[in-house]
């Protein structure tokens, strides 16, 4: 898989139309030493990577040089979503619920659909790799569950 491609779909282009890290002030780059974005199968990063649960997470302490930000800090809050036909779809992940304030209010953010497109594109281009296939319906699977989980949440 050509990352560097993928990274290329997210030059100058945030799920705002405007810097989302501007009025946040950045929640999901104030990461610990504890807190980690999954790698995609194939992506190597120079950043400090950790293996847990059979996946790659790449370490976060707050600060790194934007351009050697792996896949998913690039399409955060967003993942592209795989159903079981291999159709792909830009979806807001509600893994990112305790971190972005864009998800706790997903329902009334605009987002830029130019963003949620090139997330599209993205899944397209990962899905024709088998095993970049398999790991969106595993991951699409996860938020699906966990989106399940925050609506029974909210009825309580």
């Amino acid at each position: 898989m050509d990352y560097k491609k993928l990274y290329q779909l997210f030059e100058g282009v945030t799920p705002l139309k405007t810097d989302c890290g501007a009025l946040c002030e950045k929640a999901c780059c104030k990461g610990e030493d504890t807190v980690g974005m999954l790698l995609f199968p194939g992506e190597e990063t120079s950043l400090p990577a950790v293996e847990a649960g059979g996946r790659r997470f790449v370490l976060c302490g707050g600060t790194c040089q934007r351009e050697n930000r792996p896949l998913s800090c690039r399409i955060f809050p967003f993942f592209p979503a795989a159903d079981a036909k291999g159709r792909i779809t830009a979806v807001i992940d509600p893994r990112g619920l305790s971190v972005c304030p864009l998800v706790r209010q997903a329902e009334h953010v605009r987002f830029d659909p130019r963003f949620a497109r090139r997330v599209k594109t993205a899944g397209k281009l990962l899905a024709k790799d088998p095993a970049c296939l398999a790991f969106l319906r595993e991951v699409t699977e996860e938020i699906r569950e966990a989106a399940q989980m925050r609506d029974l949440l909210d009825q309580l």
